[in-house]
């Protein structure tokens, strides 16, 4: 059976709106009506959990134009990938918050652009108390999803981003009374890793439509499942076992025919297991709506996403990530 509705999770915040993973963002999510935030956390030098989508931050933060830091532009390879920029295990917290926020992707989010330049990067341990200050503002209960990014790198590194996350939710209260915390990555050992130490929270396997998770890459080599093997029956039974849910693609959910079977017959699957399923991520612009719902305008300019979007909630998703919040709250709490 479908779900009555599905969880609204602000993905990085209202990120249509203000730069991503920005005190802004999380507050405006919150006020236009979300069940949840979602906090991306990547880790300092200094072991600090910080809010960012990728631990390169040149395209989300004004770094490049700190003359102070650019001797710490480097280019850094992992599993055959190389990547130039700025990045934040180079980096001590002291340092990070010296550093102001921009938006991503300015020429589809003009309007975000104008927000470039103000405001500091956030820890963890900050979304949760936004997090906490808005579920009292509010009067409604908002919970935190933590995608852990970039595990096995990390951990190359030394750093087990698994245990600063569990010590952060401890030490800020969470999870707890109105307090919901999932938990979620693409790596399923970091999962694996925490609900083995009894880190309270409801796990979910993020899978990508192409690909193999990193970690099991490093683990098997050319027997590394791939995401789609995962996410058929048998890899459900196999991969997903004793996880809460996994959280797909919206690719995955809509089909190559953008018809939407292909997502009620996963979604069936998944619920057959007593897992949830949720989907990423929901946005209205031409730029990122399967081709049979853009329209005229450009890139920018908003498509059919209404049309879109009913595909995925009658595939019956039980959460969906959305960085126009206001517009996911008008159509997925109606």
């Amino acid at each position: 059976m479908p779900a009555a509705r599905p969880l609204l999770i602000a993905h990085r915040g209202a990120s249509g709106y203000r730069p991503e993973h920005s005190r802004s963002a999380y507050e405006l999510a919150i006020d236009m009506g979300c069940d949840a935030v979602e906090p991306d956390v990547v880790a300092t030098r200094d072991g600090v959990l910080v809010v960012r989508h990728e631990n390169e931050i040149s395209g989300t933060t004004d770094v490049a134009s700190h003359p102070e830091f650019a001797d710490r532009r480097t280019t850094k390879s992992f599993l055959g990938q190389t990547m130039t920029g700025w990045f934040t295990e180079d980096f001590t917290w002291a340092e990070l918050q010296t550093l102001r926020l921009r938006e991503r992707i300015p020429t589809l989010r003009s309007e975000s652009a104008q927000h470039d330049g103000y405001e500091p990067m956030l820890r963890l341990s900050d979304v949760l108390d936004i997090a906490a200050d808005g579920a009292r503002r509010t009067g409604r209960e908002i919970g935190v999803v933590v995608e852990i990014k970039h595990d096995a790198y990390f951990r190359s590194i030394g750093t087990d981003l698994g245990e600063l996350v569990a010590t952060v939710l401890s030490a800020s209260g969470w999870p707890g009374p109105g307090r919901p915390v999932t938990i979620e990555s693409f790596e399923s050992s970091v999962l694996e890793r925490m609900r083995a130490q009894e880190t309270d929270a409801q796990y979910v396997f993020l899978l990508e439509a192409t690909g193999s998770p990193v970690d099991m890459m490093i683990e098997r080599g050319t027997d590394a499942p791939t995401y789609a093997e995962i996410a058929a029956p048998a890899g459900l039974d196999r991969w997903a076992a004793g996880f809460d849910g996994i959280s797909v693609a919206k690719s995955m959910v809509l089909g190559a025919d953008a018809t939407g079977q292909a997502g009620a017959a996963l979604v069936d699957a998944v619920h057959a297991r007593g897992l949830v399923v949720y989907t990423w991520t929901c946005r209205p612009e031409n730029a990122f709506l399967a081709k049979r719902f853009r329209t005229g305008g450009g890139k920018a300019a908003f498509g059919d996403y209404e049309g879109e979007w009913s595909l995925i909630r009658d595939a019956g998703v039980d959460g969906v990530f959305v960085d126009h919040t206001d517009l996911g709250a008008a159509f997925f709490l109606r």
